[in-house]
């Protein structure tokens, strides 16, 4: 395989450095596939810590015969300037980028324009059915560690893991600081878009109008609306979102729709890693620890990518 530097959105405003993992030559167009990022700021490998969960999934799939296109996250190049944009919703941090990565694989003449597919880790997952209805227009879609709940709703879910774990004392601080934040979040949709752009949420710069944005884009309009092939995975060791909560979450929305397929994985974490230390207060400690991601998963991925290219194909 080769790692071709290249460049999405070059003649935007926000090109983004990436890197197309290709396989050895092929004498056939192949499947192509566009990695979206998880929350937050993230470079190209969407390194935590010491792991680099779309390296893996880049090398792992292109060794098996996929082009895998990853790059770097539009907050991760341009965060400081973004950071002074009151109207930033996920629209300008994940989705627009994605549908240019689609659309840059299209345009390879290596690749099977009917055959790209988008793999969407953690709110990447969330964001994946919108990204193909708004453009992507993907073959098909693979959810890992996703949601289908509204971002708001995990936050505070997450809060309240870490209180369970506090002793006492510090439970009665934090469960007051939580009741206060839920009190923010449960308001953001009584907000105007313009009141919701001034009023900070989280720390001092996430302001109510990304999740307000977000969330009046629910997961399941878009989930309920496909009708092409999905595979929804999980850890069953994730601390991020939950087995109950988001995993099931997706069967009771989609059920046994048959283009859908769900795999839960014993013992894995977040990133689709062994578990170590499994518990939310400790997740800098968990992605400290050099791991790769499972190799289970990247050869379910792979066989599935391979079994939807070819009833394309067929048909």
């Amino acid at each position: 395989m080769t790692d071709e530097m290249i460049v999405i959105g070059a003649q935007t405003k926000y090109p983004l450095n990436g890197i197309l993992a290709f396989p050895e030559e092929s004498n056939k167009l192949i499947p192509g596939v566009v990695l979206v990022h998880g929350s937050g700021p993230s470079n190209m490998d969407e390194k935590v810590g010491n792991i680099y969960p779309f390296k893996d999934l880049a090398d792992g799939l292109s060794k098996k015969g996929i082009a895998v296109l990853r790059y770097d996250k539009r907050t991760f190049t341009y965060g400081k300037e973004m950071k002074k944009d009151s109207a930033l919703s996920v629209k300008e941090e994940t989705i627009e980028d994605a549908i240019l990565a689609a659309n840059f694989l299209r345009e390879d003449s290596r690749i099977d324009p009917n055959q790209i597919f988008i793999i969407g880790h953690s709110l990447g997952g969330m964001l994946a059915p919108r990204v193909d209805a708004e453009g992507g227009n993907f073959a098909g879609i693979v959810i890992m560690a996703g949601s289908p709940r509204k971002l708001e709703e995990i936050l505070i879910d997450q809060n309240n893991q870490v209180l369970h774990s506090l002793n006492k004392f510090l439970k009665v601080i934090a469960s007051k600081q939580i009741a206060a934040l839920s009190a923010k979040l449960e308001n953001i949709y009584n907000l105007s878009d313009e009141e919701a752009k001034t009023t900070k949420v989280l720390g001092k710069h996430v302001r109510a109008y990304y999740l307000k944005e977000m969330g009046e884009h629910p997961s399941a309009k878009y989930l309920l609306a496909l009708n092409k092939p999905l595979f929804i995975l999980q850890g069953e060791k994730d601390f991020h979102v939950s087995v109950d909560n988001d995993f099931n979450g997706y069967q009771e929305i989609l059920g046994d729709h048959p283009k859908v397929k769900y795999k839960l994985y014993p013992n894995l974490n977040h990133a689709f890693m062994p578990s170590v230390y499994g518990e939310i207060r400790k997740a800098k400690k968990e992605y400290n620890v050099a791991q790769h991601i499972d190799q289970q998963v990247i050869q379910d991925i792979s066989d599935w990518i391979h079994s939807v290219s070819r009833s394309i194909i067929t048909n």
